[in-house]
């Protein structure tokens, strides 16, 4: 038997979910795993790690991150490559931070879901 599209297992739903919005944070913006989760109203940051990781390759992935600003474990270098494209805020790592690899600055990056304009509306998938 050949493997073709009716032969890959479905995508759970959740997933779907997870990665639809992150296909609608703009580019040089972010959201963490949390974020994504309340902004479902559904899971917590695990389930949208656990979405992220398993089915997260074909989106920006790199603009789901954890709360911390560190890059993720094993994509540092990747996701920096997408980090300076977008312009996305960093802030400069100190000189005992492992590899001297910048982290997020979550406060200038961190995006809030809305459409950018002043009624405040989420964005919609």
């Amino acid at each position: 038997m050949t493997n073709d599209e009716s032969d890959a297992p479905a995508l759970p739903v959740y997933a779907e979910r997870v990665l639809e919005v992150a296909e609608l944070i703009p580019p040089g913006r972010v959201m963490t795993y949390g974020d994504v989760a309340e902004w479902l109203g559904d899971g917590g940051p695990r389930q949208v790690g656990r979405a992220m990781s398993l089915y997260g390759g074909a989106v920006p992935w790199w603009r789901v991150v954890r709360s911390d600003g560190a890059f993720l474990p094993g994509h540092e270098l990747r996701a920096l490559d997408h980090y300076r494209e977008e312009g996305t805020p960093l802030r400069g790592a100190g000189r005992a931070a492992e590899g001297h690899l910048p982290r997020l600055d979550m406060k200038r990056a961190r995006w809030d879901g809305t459409d950018g304009t002043d009624t405040g509306e989420k964005a919609h998938i």
